[in-house]
């Protein structure tokens, strides 16, 4: 059986597998929302803001980047990221060091003192999370620890900031 689809035809088994990938692209989607409020409430109150948060873990894991490159990162406008790393720097978390290979552009680099915040926030977040995940059974612990590399996979599968086509609320 063939289904025609725009200017291409699909079979029937095409288009069941377009469902269950939307399906599981809704579940995904509706259990990230749930795990991001878990993880707003095993964040210890540090005056960090998670924007704040999440452009220190960015530089952490990417290295020093341009504050252009930060914004579209974290979906911030420029202006807003801009503000947010003088504050970031005013607390000693970041520098601003001009670019070697080009003196005009200004890179921000995570300070000592970011990495030991974000070691303290990590660490809190984890104490406060093995005591919930004690109270799983074992067989919920060990499908979890089964789920970390694909966890890991759908992360990384998309490493540039991810235009919307249209949002509508």
């Amino acid at each position: 059986m063939e289904i025609s689809v725009g200017a291409s035809a699909r079979t029937a088994d095409d288009a069941f597998d377009a469902r269950s990938e939307r399906t599981l692209a809704a579940g995904v989607a509706a259990r990230i929302e749930q795990l991001i409020g878990l993880f707003r409430s095993l964040s210890p109150p540090s005056g960090l803001s998670l924007t704040a948060a999440a452009t220190l873990a960015t530089l952490e894991r990417s290295g020093p980047s341009r504050l252009t490159s930060l914004a579209v990162k974290e979906g911030v406008t420029q202006p807003a990221m801009t503000q947010l790393i003088a504050r970031l720097q005013e607390s000693g978390l970041v520098s601003r060091t001009a670019d070697p290979a080009d003196g005009r552009v200004v890179q921000v680099r995570l300070t000592d003192e970011g990495r030991a915040i974000l070691a303290r926030r990590r660490a809190v977040r984890a104490e406060r999370l093995a005591e919930i995940l004690a109270r799983l059974s074992p067989e919920e612990q060990a499908a979890l620890g089964a789920a970390l590399p694909a966890i890991d996979a759908l992360a990384n599968a998309q490493r540039a900031p991810y235009p919307p086509k249209e949002y509508t609320p």
